[in-house]
């Protein structure tokens, strides 16, 4: 063999060796480098994951903290934030912190806002961040909400949910979900066998259980539930009591007239009116109607000016006697309340509103809730077109108007009722009655602002946050 071919071959395989080696080291290089990027990689998600559960977990610590101190924004520290905490395992190691920035409700609100920053010890330049905003739900939850059983007559339009634990017979139109507690239930307006827990007699009558429950999106634009659990009307008995201890201390409080009652009026520079009502209008003879407990014209016949005051920063207003109320507000939240103690049954105080009642902003800046001991009215020289702006309360009676017929002069028919806001009556409400008298037409308007944004003292459902809003954040 040439010995220079053997030398060629050698050459050829030490250059084959040399690439192949090359490569080798390359890919082995390769591969130790994405390896180690993707070690880097999943420690990296570890340690993101991690930061995301502490987060949480300084979430979950300031809902436990806020069940039980519920105004308490400091953390318990009597003093502004951010606040750092020590996140733990169970043997007491530290794994990493969070740091919580708390955003108290504004006035009147009980909306809060939760910002947690959660890092981990084994790298401490990753870190992520969680935002939860919460509030605690008032019971303005509901346009109409009830106690007792509940008709809406023709005429009616509802824009809001309403609720009744007794049934409901619904002949108006009803732009959200109307509910009960009751499966079916024998309704006092209409005699034969039960009928469902919500049902209506618009043509063609509901059938009677235990039929299907037909479709009438004619009346229930977006249908009706029952059964439902019952609303729990202890919760809404607001403590009066209480109101008028607040309105001695911070408010505005009245004892009482030693007449007929209170007259305010509610002006839009944060103030209001009040006079003494000395009499009330009388009432013929054949115009009267006994079987209404309560019953009177409730209109204001004669009155003396007392003076002009200031909305108190707490909002509060409580009257130990009969109210009635007017005017309009542009930038107040205030709670004007009737009562008188001892709590009997023979000397509850009512609120009546024969006047408008008005926001200046529908935008939950302005606010105003009445809540009285017994009735809320409408009386017999009410305006013919009356609107009302704001929530109300009639703690033991029913928001309406009493029974006038045609004998108590033409005031017995009235044309338009409208209500801004929510009702909450232990009793049944109306404002019209079978035989075409009180208001022709109601229209019964849901104020949402209400819900998270109530007026000062207003019956909340719980004292337990719920949460609104989730999102992470850079």
């Amino acid at each position: 063999m040439n010995i220079f071919s053997q030398t060629k071959q050698k050459g050829t395989i030490l250059i084959q060796t040399i690439v192949y080696g090359s490569i080798a080291v390359v890919l082995v290089t390769a591969l130790v480098n994405a390896s180690a990027v993707a070690i880097k990689s999943a420690k990296r998600s570890v340690y993101l994951e991690r930061s995301i559960q502490i987060a949480e977990a300084g979430i979950d610590y300031y809902r436990w903290h806020l069940a039980h101190a519920p105004t308490d924004f400091q953390d318990g520290t009597g003093v502004d934030g951010p606040y750092v905490h020590d996140f733990n395992d169970e043997n007491g190691v530290k794994l990493g912190e969070f740091i919580l920035e708390i955003t108290p409700p504004p006035s009147g609100s009980t909306v809060v806002v939760i910002k947690s920053t959660g890092t981990s010890v084994s790298d401490d330049s990753i870190s992520r961040t969680i935002q939860v905003t919460m509030a605690i739900p008032s019971f303005a939850k509901y346009a109409v909400v009830a106690n007792d059983a509940m008709r809406f007559g023709e005429g009616t339009e509802v824009y809001g949910p309403i609720h009744v634990n007794g049934g409901v017979r619904f002949d108006g139109l009803a732009h959200n979900v109307i509910s009960s507690a009751l499966e079916k239930y024998d309704d006092p307006d209409h005699a034969g066998g039960n009928e469902f827990g919500v049902h209506t007699h618009v043509y063609p009558t509901d059938p009677l259980p235990p039929a299907d429950v037909p479709d009438r999106t004619d009346v229930f634009e977006v249908g009706r539930q029952f059964p439902l659990p019952a609303v729990d009307f202890v919760g809404l008995t607001t403590d009066l009591a209480q109101m008028k201890a607040d309105a001695i201390s911070d408010g505005k409080y009245f004892s009482s007239s030693g007449r007929s009652g209170y007259h305010i009026t509610l002006k839009t520079n944060n103030t209001f009116d009040v006079r003494t009502v000395r009499s009330t209008e009388w009432a013929s003879y054949y115009c009267t109607y006994s079987a209404q407990d309560g019953w009177g014209t409730w209109s204001i016949r004669s009155e003396r000016y007392i003076g002009n005051y200031p909305i108190p920063d707490n909002g509060i207003i409580f009257f130990e006697d009969h109210v009635w109320v007017d005017g309009q507000i542009d930038g107040s939240r205030v709670t004007i309340a009737a009562g008188r103690f001892p709590d009997s049954q023979s000397t509850r105080r009512n609120i009546t509103v024969n006047n408008d009642l008005l926001y200046t902003d529908y935008d939950g800046n302005d606010v105003i809730a009445l809540i009285a001991q017994n009735n809320i009215n409408v009386g017999l020289y009410s305006e013919n077109d009356l609107q009302i702006d704001g929530a109300l309360i009639a703690q033991n009676g029913r928001v309406g108007r009493h029974y006038y017929s045609s004998s108590c002069g033409s005031n017995y028919v009235r044309s338009t009722l409208t209500l801004n806001g929510m009702i909450a009556t232990n009793i049944r409400y109306g404002f019209s009655y079978t035989d075409n008298t009180g208001y022709q037409v109601r229209n019964l308007n849901y104020d949402a602002n209400l819900l998270y944004s109530p007026p000062p003292s207003f019956p909340l459902t719980s004292d337990q946050y719920e949460i609104l809003k989730w999102q992470e954040v850079k």
